[in-house]
């Protein structure tokens, strides 16, 4: 532990005021999604600006660089690696920091506080050209960013690449290509198979919404649920969000027609919030230090990806969990356990991301990555936006929305301005399935846990082997750490026509 009086334990003090000032801002972002009137939302983004300023004052200041300086200085050959770890990743941000107009980043607050309030308007009025000029000002205010920053970057980056750093830390473009390739090569192919089958698609059956909050309730309290550590409502879109070390909050949503959704919703948001819950924070090293953070977003939706779909979608899942639904319901309408298991996957392209099935959800990353680079560094103009939307969903599901609010206006993400997020959850599906093949030579066949009702064994491997590791390193070095091998599609796609041969054919 540092002396009382050293530059790290100061550093320490100034970080855990800095994380005081973000959660506070996580708390407001909380609150604008779940329970804020309309009307509030621009002193909202004057609240969200000034605390963005605060903030990047204390990560950019001249006097917090020389605490870091300060810091580095104390290093010897004695230190602990997880020490210089840490200074490594502060003294990168800082540099990072430092590079932005602070007039920016007070712009780009505002701007997204903005854009989060006209794309709610817009995707309720399904009305793309309200929307068009706040996205407009964020995709300008974004390029703008990536310029000042790019002069903070250890090798040379595109305005694409710099932006998706805080998100997926030292990503490239190239590397993306080379995963995705074989995604574009075959999952076409998967989805025109599922199509020319004779399988029936499993009836929307009407699950009341009273039903669907109680089942969530259920699942999260079999799963771990402390309510006196955590919260879940209901917004939008739905979304993890830490606010404190002991304070983890979850939303979801009731969306008519998909009966299921919430429920899945809900599996996939407490996979967010189990992977914060099990970051380290405990030893010294760790909070309010980077190395208490998540390794990268593609991780952190493995995890996500790993409860809704290896779990909650799963054969096993379906023949524990039928039972409950019918017992709600006061009826069978699935004719069974397998019936109930197809209505968890329902292999049919769908145009909605957040609702699509597996074997078409990277398709929906492929095309908003594809159409983030278009807009940042192919000067695509906003207003082709949703055509250009329609026609590339046509070309990789064979499907086009019929309204915006379908289309290109159904995620809140470049709302905030959020460039370089969306392929985290392409990445999140391929690094879920090679840690499900690594924790399989470890513990067996994840059906037979789950059949058994044993999924805080998954938990514990993974709050062994994964949720330990932080910003130790990066999302690829964690797939190598863990699995033994490089990050590949394959186990992705193994996966996928496993699942498709034995929903095809009833076994």
């Amino acid at each position: 532990m540092a002396a009382a009086g050293s530059a790290f334990a100061q550093l320490h003090q100034h970080l855990q005021q800095t994380r005081l000032l973000g959660s506070i801002s996580s708390a407001l972002y909380y609150d604008q999604n779940t329970v804020m009137p309309a009307a509030g939302a621009a002193w909202r983004g004057e609240q969200l600006a000034f605390l963005a300023g605060q903030l990047h004052e204390r990560q950019s200041s001249a006097a917090y660089a020389e605490l870091v300086a300060a810091a580095e200085s104390e290093l010897d050959t004695e230190v602990s690696t997880e020490r210089r770890r840490n200074l490594q990743l502060l003294r990168l941000e800082l540099e990072r920091q430092r590079c932005l107009d602070p007039a920016l980043v007070n712009a780009l607050a505002k701007a997204q506080s903005h854009g989060n309030a006209v794309w709610q308007d817009a995707r309720k009025r399904n009305d793309f050209s309200t929307f068009a000029p706040a996205l407009q000002q964020l995709i300008a205010l974004r390029r703008q960013q990536a310029s000042q920053l790019a002069a903070a970057e250890p090798v040379p980056r595109s305005p694409w690449e710099i932006l998706a750093q805080p998100f997926e830390p030292e990503v490239s473009k190239a590397r993306l290509e080379e995963l995705f390739a074989p995604l574009k090569a075959e999952l076409p192919g998967l989805l025109e198979q599922v199509r020319s089958t004779d399988s029936p698609h499993p009836s929307v059956v009407d699950l009341p919404e009273a039903l669907q909050e109680q089942l969530c309730s259920d699942l999260l309290d079999s799963w771990g649920y402390d309510p006196a550590r955590c919260q879940r409502s209901r917004s939008a879109h739905p979304f993890s969000c830490t606010v404190g070390p002991q304070d983890f909050r979850i939303t979801t949503r009731v969306v008519p027609g998909q009966p299921l959704s919430a429920f899945l919703a809900t599996a996939h948001e407490w996979g967010h919030s189990l992977y914060e819950q099990g970051l380290p924070r405990s030893d010294d090293h760790y909070f309010p230090w980077p190395l208490g953070e998540a390794t990268s977003m593609g991780v952190h939706e493995s995890q996500s990806l790993f409860w809704e779909c290896r779990v909650a979608r799963s054969r096993a899942f379906a023949e524990r969990w039928h039972s409950r639904f019918c017992a709600g319901l006061g009826s069978d309408p699935w004719n069974g356990a397998f019936g109930f298991w197809r209505a968890l996957n329902p292999l049919k392209p769908g145009l909605i991301r957040v609702e699509a099935d597996e074997l078409s959800y990277c398709l929906h990353i492929v095309l908003r990555y594809e159409l983030e680079l278009a807009l940042l560094e192919q000067e695509l103009p906003v207003e082709e936006l949703p055509q250009q939307w329609n026609q590339r969903m046509q070309e990789l599901l064979g499907i086009q929305p019929q309204t915006d609010s379908e289309g290109c206006l159904q995620d809140i993400h470049w709302a905030e301005g959020l460039f370089g997020y969306f392929p985290s959850y392409a990445l999140g599906h391929l690094i879920s399935a090679q840690l499900a093949e690594t924790l399989e030579l470890a513990l067996g066949p994840i059906k037979g846990l789950v059949a058994a009702g044993e999924e805080q064994c998954l938990r514990q491997w993974f709050g062994q082997h994964l949720w330990p590791l932080g910003r130790s390193v990066n999302g690829e070095q964690l797939v190598k750490q863990v699995s033994g091998k490089a990050l590949s599609a394959e186990p992705f796609l193994g996966y996928l026509k496993d699942k498709l041969e034995r929903l095809h054919q009833g076994s």
